[in-house]
């Protein structure tokens, strides 16, 4: 579904962020990027979702080669959705608003049914759907702007830091949003996240940056019992 291949890119002609790097996520998996701040995690992201775009190597989306295709074309054309890490919904908004603004290019039909399906899969929306979207709590507006990204139904989903700023138990409900996402919409998942522990339960697969480069990947249910792990991410050495 994704494959990127020998990725280089940055935000500047003189620095390379990413420097050559290369992953895969397949239909209806979770894949977790970790790694320290700095690393490229966000920035593979935007390069993938075509915010940014590539110098040189190959973004790929169904086997197309989408390289150089910008953000607006791969949300409306390849069924790309994109979660940004902050300011990700519009705070003087209502509710409805918001989803409203996630499917602005379907026809009112499409979003009012649309509207209904997410509000019965995250039943808070469906509470708070005339409230503004600046009285949710932090919890609740990931949700939202979850649901927002859901509303044209993407067939791929790049999450940039769902927990950010979250307690423990909110951290809990978001990621638990996350997997009802793969499990009733089919999509395919390729999240950053710091939160190691709770990333890698949800998750199928993880790759762990380090330098602008894939220093280690795995099946996510045994990356943290590697030694290499912990001293790559975890800070340090295994006992």
């Amino acid at each position: 579904m994704i494959d990127v291949q020998d990725v280089v890119a940055g935000y500047s002609a003189e620095v390379d962020i990413l420097k050559g790097i290369s992953l895969h996520a397949g239909s209806r998996e979770i894949v977790t990027l970790l790694g320290p701040n700095g690393c490229g995690k966000s920035t593979l992201l935007k390069t993938i979702a075509g915010f940014l775009l590539p110098r040189s190597g190959r973004v790929g989306i169904d086997g197309a080669d989408v390289s150089q295709r910008p953000a607006p074309y791969k949300v409306r054309h390849l069924g790309v959705g994109f979660v940004p890490q902050t300011e990700n919904v519009f705070s003087v908004l209502s509710v409805r608003e918001n989803l409203q603004v996630g499917g602005h290019y379907l026809d009112k039909a499409t979003v009012s049914a649309r509207i209904g399906e997410l509000c019965a899969l995250y039943p808070v929306l469906a509470r708070k759907l005339q409230a503004p979207a600046a009285s949710l709590s932090g919890g609740e507006r990931q949700i939202l702007a979850l649901a927002r990204a859901l509303m044209p139904r993407p067939r791929v989903l790049l999450l940039d830091e769902p927990s950010a700023g979250l307690s423990p138990k909110v951290l809990h409900e978001v990621f638990e949003a996350i997997v009802r996402v793969r499990e009733q919409e089919g999509v395919t998942i390729l999240m950053v996240e710091q939160n190691a522990m709770e990333a890698l339960r949800i998750s199928d697969r993880a790759y762990v940056l380090s330098m602008g480069k894939v220093a280690l990947e795995g099946v996510a249910s045994e990356l943290l019992r590697d030694p290499q792990m912990r001293e790559l991410y975890l800070g340090g050495r295994a006992h």
